[in-house]
């Protein structure tokens, strides 16, 4: 079944960092994309509650 909802993106990313990155992933109990998934939610809230909600009604992506 098909989530119109999901976007897939590939990720380009020093092989070091990423190994580090899936460790505190796995020390969140979260998959890598899990922990990136809640990082871009943390970022997005910090910018809207700093400047103002961000308008995603047009179809840029």
């Amino acid at each position: 079944m098909k989530d119109d909802n999901v976007l897939r993106y590939t990720l380009r990313v020093d092989k070091n960092l990423f190994k580090k990155f899936r460790y505190v992933a796995e020390y969140n109990g979260r998959s890598a994309n899990k922990e990136l998934i809640q990082l871009m939610k943390e970022v997005v809230e910090t910018f809207e509650n700093k400047h103002e909600k961000i308008d995603i009604t047009s179809n840029e992506i």
